[in-house]
């Protein structure tokens, strides 16, 4: 029988969150502290050493007995490095337990062993982790016993930004500033912060980890670099949503367990399209906290699969052929006191400050939309970008037939008077209950839909952090909100002068908005005509970073230096090289070592047979004949594919980082790993299964 779970009472138990700090803390400093986080005020020395006590005191009741502070690198993972809580042995032989402000809020990481784009030489080794005190710390309880896990942010000795939370947090400080400009305009006195919230959903698949572990490339890329399509893949849809098997559930049940306990509202679970692969939903959070909890997401996921013999893989395309993962970025702005400057209300025709936010955000998106698809630029999301399973790579905004509507009367007539409405959903049976369908439809094809009171940003990759899409919607949004304010505070009649801004921005970046299907080619073939950018690849999305527009918005609200965007530019590049090189090295050894002895050990094999045949018998021998002669012909192919693909990548090896380089990976040695999978797919529908080296793709996704 399964074990009974009270979620409220576990939910947020190794969380230093707001109730355990009115808890443990003394009124004064609880009070201070909470200015900081609210207020964004400077937080003292003498407050610090109160609140790293007793959260050092509360940290180790549960089992703590090192803390480290965990920040997000330009890695792709998080970092850690634990201290002990133990000082030095007194004279009786003890130790004391100690932990200080200072340590708290400070750390020094080797600044020069993390990516930093030219930004630290190897001998500026100086950096620092800084606490995020609007992120609770937590304990994570493991193998290696309990941590208490200080979310910080990482800036090298001088300054710049060297992780994903420094940009975010100046990010979220710069649309909260110029949000309340134009609440102000609009006669809002109350309502003291703006914050983005974020709700990412994340997709991933599970495989049987003693399968996993006969995959070199799984083990080393994330992805199968070689495998033929099993005769059934997800073309039944019926995964989608089905049964989940009892294994699967038992370890979606452990995996909500850990998170819950961590304050991360899991919330939503189900099987995907393709066989194998699932997705994990949470609740709404503050930008930073969603990205922290993100990442909890992806360790968790990972770490209990190993729990239940399973591996985990967030590869945004573990399997050509099947539907890859990504993560979809659900994105709002919404006020201290509960106000949500996304949500049109009943009538959004005259809701004039919803209609003003929503064009400021169809002008940003229209304006940089380079940068926003950088912002999802990844080595696996160039498999899966525009593959008719995931958004097409333009971006484009669906808003639906109800704000097309809105927008379609201010364009032609300068004035909407009227919003459609939602209808009775009639099913034509009379035991269901009725009730109000949805004014709009949703749009699964479209990179960035309006769903009702949010934005669905569905580019980003399952592998990804989500904190660059964020960063860089916060600050392009923030642009579009100066801008009008800009106007609109000069404005001897507000009403008539916010009402031409929306006209006009409704006017002139009509163009963003598509409501079609964005997987056809006549979408395509459209985009041009607009003049939209069809950014395919990485390498070819990463110079967007460094445009005039993108240095000059990125640093009028602090969020990127110049430098700080260069040293991304080349930290980008570089990370799209080491990856191909990686995966053309696995596929060189897996295809000398493991696939070429193994058919030559499969054909010697078929010869010896027809030898043995042709001795016994006058017996026909035709078939076994042609069945070698086709798998030499495809050996020999393999052959020369990899020759071709050893000299490929020992040409990009020997160039010099950077862009070149980079494209080079992209056009050469990935056109020549193409060209050597193509002949061992076929091989491996014709080599005896158990003469195959390694596990099928029907082995993997169909036997978890």
């Amino acid at each position: 029988m399964s074990e009974f779970l009270d979620v409220a009472e576990i939910f947020g138990e190794n969380v230093f969150n707001d109730t355990v700090m009115q808890e443990r803390l003394p009124k004064k400093t609880y009070k201070k502290l909470k200015e900081v986080i609210e207020e964004g005020k400077e937080l003292d020395l003498e407050t610090a050493d109160v609140v790293a006590h007793e959260m050092k005191e509360w940290a180790i009741e549960k089992g703590a007995t090192h803390y480290t502070h965990w920040f997000q690198p330009l890695t792709g993972v998080t970092a850690e490095k634990h201290d002990s809580f133990i000082t030095a042995p007194m004279p009786n032989g003890k130790v004391l337990m100690s932990f200080s402000g200072k340590e708290l809020i400070k750390g020094e990481p080797d600044a020069s062993s993390f990516p930093s784009g030219g930004l630290r030489a190897t001998f500026e080794a100086r950096g620092y982790t800084a606490w995020d005190c609007t992120s609770p710390a937590f304990v994570r309880q493991d193998a290696a016993g309990a941590t208490l896990c200080i979310p910080t942010a990482f800036c090298s000795y001088t300054g710049e930004a060297l992780d994903q939370k420094t940009p975010l947090l100046r990010s979220m400080e710069a649309i909260n500033e110029q949000s309340l400009r134009l609440l102000r305009l609009f006669g809002n006195t109350t309502s003291k912060r703006v914050t983005p919230s974020v709700g990412p959903e994340q997709e991933y698949f599970l495989v049987d980890r003693e399968k996993y572990l006969k995959r070199k490339d799984l083990i080393f890329t994330g992805r199968t670099l070689f495998g033929a399509m099993p005769p059934k893949g997800q073309e039944m849809e019926d995964h989608y949503f089905g049964a989940i098997r009892e294994r699967i559930a038992a370890y979606m049940k452990d995996v909500n367990k850990e998170l819950w306990k961590l304050g991360v509202s899991a919330k939503t679970q189900h099987n995907e399209v393709a066989p194998a692969q699932h997705e994990l939903a949470p609740i709404y959070a503050e930008a930073n906290i969603a990205v922290d909890h993100n990442q909890l997401v992806m360790e968790t996921l990972k770490k209990v699969a190993g729990r239940h013999g399973l591996t985990c893989l967030l590869h945004e395309k573990p399997f050509a052929g099947v539907n890859g993962s990504g993560k979809h970025n659900n994105w709002s702005i919404t006020t201290d006191d509960g106000i949500n400057l996304l949500d049109p209300g009943k009538t959004p025709h005259d809701n004039i400050q919803f209609l003003l936010v929503l064009t400021c955000i169809l002008k940003a998106v229209d304006k940089h939309a380079d940068l926003l698809r950088e912002s999802a630029a990844d080595v696996g999301n160039d498999h899966r970008l525009g593959a008719n399973e995931a958004p097409p790579a333009i971006i484009s905004i669906f808003l639906g037939e109800q704000l097309q509507d809105v927008l379609s009367q201010l364009i032609s007539t300068g004035e909407a008077t009227r919003s459609l409405k939602g209808e009775v959903l009639q099913t034509g049976v009379k035991t269901l209950p009725d009730f109000m369908k949805d004014a709009t439809d949703r749009n699964r094809t479209s990179p960035f839909a309006f769903t009702g009171n949010k934005f669905e940003f569905r580019m980003v990759g399952s592998n990804d952090s989500i904190a660059a899409p964020n960063v860089v919607l916060n600050t392009i949004v923030a642009e579009a909100f100066s801008d009008a304010c800009d106007i609109l505070e000069k404005a001897d009649d507000f009403d008539m002068a916010v009402h031409d801004l929306i006209k006009e921005q409704a006017t002139e970046h009509q163009r963003i908005v598509f409501n079609g299907n964005g997987y056809s080619d006549e979408w395509v073939a459209e985009a041009e005509k607009r003049g939209l950018p069809n950014i395919k690849s990485m390498v070819d999305a990463i110079p967007a970073l460094t445009t005039d527009k993108a240095v000059a918005v990125f640093e009028k609200f602090g969020v990127f230096t110049k430098a700080e965007l260069e040293s991304r530019v080349e930290i980008q590049y570089e990370n799209y090289a080491k990856a191909i090189n990686i995966e053309a090295r696995t596929m060189i050894d897996m295809a000398g070592k493991q696939i070429i002895p193994s058919v030559i050990k499969y054909t010697t094999s078929l010869a010896n047979s027809i030898n043995a045949v042709k001795a016994a018998s006058d017996a026909d021998v035709s078939v076994q004949t042609e069945l070698l002669t086709e798998t030499s012909d495809l050996l020999s192919e393999t052959k020369v594919a990899l020759a071709k693909l050893m000299e490929a990548t020992d040409k990009a090896v020997a160039m010099e980082e950077g862009r070149e380089q980079a494209v080079c990976y992209r056009d050469e040695v990935k056109t020549a790993m193409d060209a050597l999978r193509a002949p061992v797919d076929k091989l491996e529908m014709i080599v005896d299964k158990e003469m195959w080296p390694m596990p099928s793709y029907g082995d993997l996704i169909f036997e978890v």
